[in-house]
């Protein structure tokens, strides 16, 4: 039907217009309106996070009826879900309950454990991109070196020459001064277009030429 695509854009276009005119206009009444639309935002972002959930337990539940390959790790998934949501609201999160010893001495193990194995994963993917196949390659992997070195107590210790030449740059020198210029030019530059970008999806959200938040429909 008609007006299930023409209110959303209409709103959309009435909510940008408004916000963006509201974001230059420095007084009591537009800073009231802002602050009561982040109140509805967490509304909003608690109503939608009920919808992940349910989407959640639907997605398990469905693996575990079909008994599709693994299930017994959705099943495992939705009974831990619910005993961390029950000893929540039974006995709080204050340090000393259940809530709290499962997160600290349970979920906060296991992300250490995933995160270290990403640490292997990015070493092994930085070796295969540094290798020194051309002239950047080889930039990127000497820059790569220097960094690594300058971020260590090591990189310090092989800088013998600060104490023949102190004006010469030690390697934490070094390592700073491609952190604080070339990378951070690069970053500021990525920065900047990614904020470029922002402006016109936005500019096409609010104009309703982009409409692919209203589905595939």
């Amino acid at each position: 039907m008609l007006w299930k695509k023409q209110i959303p854009l209409a709103i959309a276009f009435i909510m940008g217009l408004i916000f963006g005119i509201q974001y230059f206009v420095p007084h009591r009444i537009s800073d009231q309106f802002f602050q009561g639309y982040l109140d509805w935002g967490i509304v909003i972002g608690i109503f939608g996070s009920m919808l992940g959930f349910i989407s959640f337990y639907r997605a398990h539940g469905m693996r575990v009826k079909k008994k599709a390959p693994a299930w017994p790790y959705s099943l495992i998934a939705i009974a831990v879900s619910i005993f961390m949501a029950l000893a929540g609201f039974i006995q709080g999160r204050e340090t000393g309950t259940i809530y709290s010893n499962m997160y600290f001495y349970v979920l906060v193990s296991i992300e250490g454990t995933m995160f270290s194995l990403l640490a292997f994963y990015i070493s092994s993917a930085a070796y295969r991109a540094f290798r020194a196949r051309s002239a950047q390659a080889t930039a990127l992997l000497i820059a790569a070196i220097v960094v690594m070195l300058g971020r260590v107590p090591l990189g310090e210790q092989l800088s013998f020459w600060s104490n023949i030449w102190p004006s010469l740059p030690s390697i934490t020198n070094i390592s700073d001064w491609i952190l604080n210029v070339p990378n951070m030019a690069a970053k500021r530059s990525m920065e900047l277009g990614i904020g470029l970008g922002i402006m016109m999806l936005s500019l096409k959200i609010v104009l309703g030429i982009e409409r692919s938040y209203m589905g595939s429909d």
